[in-house]
């Protein structure tokens, strides 16, 4: 199963070293040309390709790790998903200017990290990132966990959890192999409903857990 990446950001980069760790062929893009991404690719592996967007995008299994406000223009032009497995690895947050007046807002209290929530009046952030991609088969994953530790499966206690979510049962099951061959234990939190919204970042019952499996 081929396997594209759109983002080369902190999570996009990190989905990617874990990927290389286990020699798993990929393809990675972002706004930047396939040949600006060419050094930055080298340093993560030999199994990570830069490439186009447009190319990434016609992966059986494509890895969606933008900024929200970037979605709509990102995935819009792009063509029919025709069942393919997108993973959607984001979060409805936007990302503050450290100088702002909204960095140091008291009534935000994601203001110390640098990001505001974005209001999609009660619906599940996932279910909104869906419409983005129609015709895809969405699985909710890689978003709750702190980036940096997607390279690092494995603690002295255990394995690290992932949770993913998702409305179609072969999707899921394709994800859930992916992390298993990560050497990550895998939790199924069921439709995008239930579990996108406990793992959304913010407000998500189980977002930022850093659970290991004993």
């Amino acid at each position: 199963m081929s396997i594209g990446i759109i983002g080369a950001g902190n999570l996009g980069s990190n989905f990617a070293r874990a990927l290389a760790r286990k020699n798993i062929p990929a393809m990675i893009s972002s706004r930047r040309s396939a040949d600006e991404l060419r050094e930055f690719a080298s340093q993560i592996g030999p199994s990570i390709r830069p490439t186009s967007v447009a190319d990434a995008a016609l992966a059986d299994m494509v890895l969606i790790a933008l900024r929200w406000v970037d979605l709509e223009s990102a995935l819009r032009p792009l063509p029919a998903w025709n069942g393919r497995i997108v993973i959607d690895g984001t979060n409805p947050v936007a990302f503050l200017d450290p100088k702002s007046p909204e960095a140091r807002d008291p009534e935000n209290p994601l203001a110390a990290y640098g990001i505001k929530a974005i209001e999609l009046q009660g619906q599940v952030s996932s279910e909104v990132f869906a419409r983005f991609v129609p015709g895809a088969r969405v699985v909710k994953a890689f978003n709750h966990l702190q980036v940096q530790l997607l390279p690092q499966p494995r603690t002295a206690d255990g394995q690290r959890v992932l949770f993913y979510s998702g409305n179609d049962a072969d999707a899921k099951a394709k994800v859930a192999s992916l992390i298993a061959q990560l050497d990550s234990a895998g939790v199924d939190l069921g439709t995008l409903g239930v579990g996108g919204r406990l793992t959304q970042v913010p407000g998500g019952a189980l977002a930022m857990l850093n659970l290991v499996k004993v």
